[in-house]
């Protein structure tokens, strides 16, 4: 392979902005924040539904709808949870 000195900086530049690393997506955080958010107001409605049962304001089929919906938004930020954790001991591991 030939390069010549006059393309030799171009090819550099070019090599070197590929290897740039990217900025970290702001969006990110946001999806988190609204991960969060929307977490929490399903545990607050189906709490609120729960409270109703007890009172006799709500149905036993709703009562039932909102322990599934909560057991399955725990479930569903556990297992996030544990890939955060598992990534995070990965990045631990990895050599320095």
């Amino acid at each position: 392979m030939t390069i010549f000195a006059s393309i030799a900086p171009d090819l550099y530049l070019r090599d070197r902005a590929a290897l740039r690393p990217e900025p970290a997506d702001p969006s990110l955080s946001s999806h988190a924040a609204d991960f969060a958010a929307e977490f929490a107001a399903t545990l607050n409605r189906n709490e609120a539904t729960a409270r109703a049962a007890m009172t006799g304001e709500a149905s036993i089929h709703q009562l039932v709808e909102a322990l599934t919906s909560t057991q399955s938004a725990v479930e569903t930020v556990a297992a996030v949870r544990d890939r955060v954790v598992e990534a995070y001991q990965e990045i631990l591991r990895m050599p320095v």
